[in-house]
């Protein structure tokens, strides 16, 4: 990606967050983000949540939680496997 405009950006921002994206892609996002003030709101909102989420995370969840959570995911790669 040349270049890189709100389209581009908010479709990758995902993976620009968890540095999934090439070097160049990334480069191309954070000058956008730096220049853009919607996008830079949009990955300040994202990067909020994913802090939270991390900080929510880090305590073990109850058993049956657990279970059933694991339940489900076994569930849905067997449908979609």
């Amino acid at each position: 990606m040349s270049g890189c405009g709100c389209d581009d950006a908010l479709r990758l921002l995902e993976e620009y967050l968890h540095n999934e994206l090439c070097s160049a892609d990334a480069a191309d996002i954070r000058e956008h983000v730096r220049t853009c003030a919607t996008c830079r709101e949009e990955l300040l909102v994202n990067t909020n949540l994913m802090s939270a989420l991390r900080r929510s995370c880090r305590e073990r969840a109850p058993e049956q939680v657990r279970t059933q959570v694991i339940v489900a995911l076994r569930a849905s790669y067997r449908a979609h496997g």
